[in-house]
Order: C-alpha cells, then sequence, then structure tokens
C-alpha cells in the first residue's frame, strides 16, 4: 500500500484521467462547508447524526506513522496524524503544518516554515522540533521502522539507520526555531517533496511517544493515543486491537474541523464481512468482494475506480529453484492472466504484464512480457521449452527433481483466494510442478515478506504495491536497487548467473533516480522495466480497480486512489437527512 504522491513537475492528462475519484452516489459539499446543505441541496443532519462508519481490515499492521505500511493502517494514520505536507484529491503536494518552503540553488536544502500557533491534540504546541525529533525517531535503529526508506534522501540517513550516528538532528535536520526547519538531502532529487507527504515524517509528540516507549525502543504509545498526542484532525477516543478504532475531531487541528463528530473504524476478517456488514446498515461503505460486483454493478451507490495498484507474484533468488531466470520465465509464462481475470476475479481487474502501473507517469505502453509479445495470456509452448533449458542448466533430470516449492500468500477476498489456487493449477498443468500454498493473515505476510531480503526465508509468494508517489522511482528503485528495504526478491544481490546484468540494471535505476530532464528519465526507467520484466524480477498479474458502495447519506466522501482521505477534506464530509 502506500499513498500516491504528486508528480516533480506538472501533474500529466493521462493521470488525471485514471483517477477517477471514489465520491459518495449522492454528492458533496464544498470546501470548508459548516452550513445545513451543500450546493446539491442535501440537508445537513444533525450534530448528533454526524456518525460515520468506515470499515479496515483489520487488527491493522501498525498505526504509528513510522511503521504505517498498508492501506487498512494507512487510513486511521491519515486521519489521527499529519506531516509538513500531503497530498490532495489529485495526488497534488499540498501544504499541511508548513505555510511555505524554499529550495537552495543547489536543490538541497528545502526550508520549510510552519503554520503559526500549532498545537497537538492535547492542547500542547507542536514546533518544528516536534517535526524533527518525528523524522528521527522513524530512523533510528530502535524503532526498528520498515518503511524508513522513505527518508533514505536526507543528509546522513545512512549513518544514522546503522547506528553509526546518533541523530539526523543538527545534520539532515536543523532546527532553526521553533517555526523553521531545513532539511538537506544527499542529492538532487525531483521526487523528494513527494516522499515527505507519507507518514514516515508525520509529526507524533515526543512526550507521548517516551511515556511508553521501553529502553530496547519497543513502544505501546498507540494503544495510549486517547491520552493525547496526535496531530490530524481526528483524536483517539478509544482503540481495540479486536474491534477497531473509535474517533471524535481534533478541536486543536490546525485546518477547518470536520463535520463527522464522531468516526468509527471497526474492524473486518476480510471483504466479504465488510459487505455484509453494509448490507445490514452496520458500515457505511464498503469495498466490494469480486463475487459481489456483478449483482451490485445496478445499484446508485456503485463506484469502480482503477487503482495505482498492481499484484505480482515474487521468487526468491537466493532459494532454488527460483535462482534460474529461465524457470521463473517458466513460471510466469504458464500462467493465463486473462483467464484467471475473468473467472476467478470476475473481471474486476485488468491482466498486466507491468511493474508501472497504467495511468502513471513512466507507464511504458510497448513493454512486452517473457516471451517478447505484449500478451497477457499463457504462452505454454515456450513455458514447458524454458522450464526444460532452465533445469538442464541447473541440473535437475526433471520436474520430480525440483525442490518442494510453496506458494505464500494473505487471500483478500474469496475471488483471490481462487486465482491463486487457478496459478497453481495452471503451473501443475503446463510444467508438471506441484506447488503446496501456505496461507497466512496479513501482518504475517507482511512480517515475513520484510524478513526475506538477504535470506531465504520465503521462496515465492503473492503481494501487492500501491503507489506511494506516482513516480516511477517508487515502484523500479524501491523493488530493485541495491539496499533497498523492498528488495525482498533479492534482485542483484544474488549468485545466480544473472546477477551482474541485475546490478547494471540498478546502476540505471540509479542514474534516472536523479536525471532531472523527465524525457530521459522515463527512457531510462522504461528501459530498466523492460529488463526487469524479461528476467522476471517479478511475475505481474494484474492492476486494480475498486469497487465499492458508499451510503447515500454520505456526503462529500472523496478518496484518492490510494482509498485515502486527504486529512483537509474531514471539513467537508458530512451526514445528510
Amino acid at each position: 500500500m502506500r499513498l500516491s504522491k504528486k508528480f516533480t513537475t506538472t501533474a500529466l492528462p493521462a493521470l488525471l484521467c485514471i483517477l477517477a475519484m471514489l465520491v459518495a452516489a449522492c454528492g458533496g459539499g464544498g470546501a470548508g462547508q459548516t452550513g445545513n446543505s451543500s450546493s446539491s441541496g442535501k440537508t445537513k443532519a444533525s450534530a448528533d447524526k454526524q456518525v460515520l462508519r468506515y470499515p479496515v481490515i483489520g487488527d491493522v499492521t501498525s498505526i504509528d506513522p513510522a511503521n504505517d505500511q498498508d492501506t487498512d493502517s494507512d487510513f486511521i494514520v491519515q486521519a489521527a496524524f499529519v506531516g509538513l505536507v500531503g497530498l490532495d484529491d489529485n495526488l497534488a503536494v499540498k501544504m499541511n503544518l508548513a505555510s511555505d518552503y524554499k529550495v537552495s540553488s543547489d536543490n538541497l536544502t528545502y526550508t520549510f516554515t510552519l503554520k503559526p500557533n500549532l498545537k497537538f491534540a492535547d492542547g500542547n504546541p507542536l514546533t518544528a522540533d516536534d517535526v524533527a525529533y518525528s523524522i528521527n525517531r522513524t530512523v533510528l535503529p530502535a524503532t526498528k521502522s520498515v518503511v524508513s526508506t522513505y527518508l533514505s534522501l536526507i543528509k546522513g540517513y545512512d549513518k544514522v539507520s546503522a547506528g553509526k550516528q546518533a541523530s539526523l538532528i543538527g545534520d539532515g535536520l536543523i532546527v532553526k526555531d521553533p517555526n523553521t526547519i531545513a532539511i538537506t538531502i544527499t542529492k538532487p532529487a525531483p521526487y523528494f517533496l513527494q516522499t515527505l507527504a507519507y507518514p514516515t515524517s508525520f509529526v507524533v509528540e515526543k512526550a507521548m511517544v517516551e511515556k511508553y516507549t521501553k529502553a530496547d525502543g519497543s513502544t505501546t504509545y498507540t494503544d495510549h493515543l486517547n491520552d493525547g498526542g496526535t496531530s490530524g484532525p481526528f483524536k483517539v477516543v478509544s482503540y481495540s486491537h479486536t474491534t477497531g478504532f473509535e474517533l471524535v475531531p481534533n478541536e486543536n487541528f490546525f485546518g477547518d474541523k470536520p463535520q463527522i463528530q464522531h468516526l468509527s473504524i471497526p474492524f473486518f476478517k476480510d471483504y466479504q464481512g465488510t459487505y455484509s456488514a453494509y448490507q445490514a446498515h452496520q458500515v457505511d461503505f464498503t469495498i466490494l468482494p469480486p463475487d459481489n460486483v456483478a449483482t451490485e454493478r445496478s445499484n446508485p451507490a456503485f463506484k469502480e475506480t482503477p487503482r495505482l495498484t498492481i499484484r505480482y507474484a515474487a521468487m526468491n533468488y537466493l532459494v532454488k529453484p527460483f535462482d534460474n531466470s529461465k524457470i521463473r520465465q517458466a513460471f510466469a509464462l504458464a500462467i493465463d492472466k486473462n483467464l484467471i481475470v475473468q473467472s476467478a476475479l470476475s473481471g474486476t481487474f485488468t491482466p498486466s504484464n507491468h511493474v508501472i502501473p497504467s495511468g502513471m507517469q513512466g507507464y511504458y505502453p510497448d513493454l512486452k512480457g517473457p516471451d517478447g509479445t505484449a500478451s497477457t495470456g499463457a504462452n505454454t509452448a515456450m513455458a514447458k521449452q524454458l522450464l526444460q533449458e532452465g533445469m538442464q542448466e541447473a541440473g535437475y533430470a526433471n520436474a520430480a527433481a525440483l525442490p518442494p516449492i510453496t506458494l505464500t500468500f494473505y487471500p483478500r477476498s474469496t475471488g483471490m483466494k481462487n486465482a491463486e489456487t487457478a496459478m497453481v493449477q495452471m503451473w501443475q498443468n503446463t510444467l508438471g510442478v506441484s506447488v503446496k500454498t501456505q496461507i497466512v493473515t496479513r501482518s504475517q505476510a507482511i512480517k515475513l515478506t520484510n524478513a526475506t531480503r538477504g535470506n531465504g526465508s520465503l521462496q515465492m509468494w503473492i503481494a501487492g504495491w500501491n503507489s506511494d508517489y506516482p513516480d516511477p522511482q517508487d515502484w523500479l528503485s524501491t523493488f530493485f536497487e541495491k539496499g533497498v528495504d523492498y528488495n525482498q526478491a533479492n534482485y542483484g544481490q544474488n549468485n545466480s548467473a544473472n546477477a551482474a546484468a541485475q546490478q547494471a540494471v540498478q546502476d540505471e535505476l540509479l542514474k534516472a533516480d536523479g536525471t532531472q530532464d523527465p524525457a530521459a528519465r522515463m527512457k531510462l526507467y522504461n528501459d530498466a522495466e523492460q529488463k526487469i520484466i524479461t528476467d522476471t524480477g517479478w511475475i505481474s498479474l494484474w492492476q486494480e480497480k475498486v469497487q465499492s458502495l458508499t451510503r447515500p447519506t454520505v456526503q462529500g466522501l472523496i478518496l484518492n486512489a490510494q482509498l485515502q482521505v486527504p486529512q483537509t477534506d474531514w471539513a467537508n464530509i458530512y451526514i445528510s437527512q
């Protein structure tokens, strides 16, 4: 999961077309609306009726901004916390705690001026020191953040994250006065401002965190947010790891206050559960399971939105037999993505060979699959041939001689589980390879994949990536560069015959990251993506869409392509009569 972010240049029309907003079926209010009716004529219900019940899949992984790494956790983090900058409905970077910023002539130092008189939810002042503390805390080894890489451009990051330097403060972070902070990065990066919109830089209250943090860095402060310490549009009233969250407006929020007086975020096991609860009038919004989309398309509350999300299968280069490129290619080409999407997923998604999704800057329409074609169907003949060649190279007499293979995945719905079951059957039918499955919870899946970089703890797994910011760097470099946290398949850092070629691609990605000319930058990313797909760095499966229902009385609810509500938008959301 992650938040989408605006390009460093102007937003592209293609992105704006693809990012149709998830809007409530009966319209919404205007910016900053506080009256009794909207421009669409919907009369606002009384204050005691301003209750929104928005379900998520829980227990969520973490609502600590330093460890926010999935869509459901992020919805809560975005409601309770805020940073210097954020994203609007169109994924453009906007000022939040900062009133403005300046960039030095060498493009290395960003100086932010804070809005005046900022406060935490408990009324304590929020200053530049708190901003510096929060960013630095994310990077400290004791925090054990698995997403601190979003701050890796900041000067001193490598030393601090490795425990070789005590703090970023005084190095990459300079607090000039209570309302001014300067952030210095190590190299010009067209996407730096966008990375600050990710929650790793959101502001937490030092006293609250330290009160519930042990000497070893482990913390339970998020279990005590009812004490205060949040900075976003809502404050937490209660949090149960089994039932969910209850929030109310933060009267000290810097922007217009939410019209919703009670935000209830109940936990459900899966989307089938949220859909059943919606039907029973227990929640006001639901993402539809694939099996129920066809029956709900005629519902006036129905909405379908393409997302910047790719679902993929990953194979660990450090684990046999996937240290062989031809065997990986064989597994990729044995899958008929068209059939899986139409049958198991009821046609709700779009088959894809891509790392970078359609509708985003850097999408490469001429990209080819491992067989040199644009087809998303199976190529069984080539799959069989490549398997035979790969087994011969690796010294396997036949398919029965291959090491045992296990596919690990977390099924978010019955349709997802059916899709993965279909893949396993295709490998059996086409390649004669039996693949066992290991079904885990969402939190287990995240922990397992986070622990896979540099070792063989997982062999093959299904995952999804939801753009943090719509820039190719967030897809290609985040997953395939040397040393990055999400290079969980160990691309380039392995002993396979393709390791040297993969390392050359990693060098190409580094060059692209810092290239200032947009056209030249995109050309480098396109070339790298093609090499990654040909080598089967991922088996890309499909690009997701979101099919949802919103209660007709909910007005102004707009979710961006990451299924998040921009913090300042809560002033526009209300319940009508």
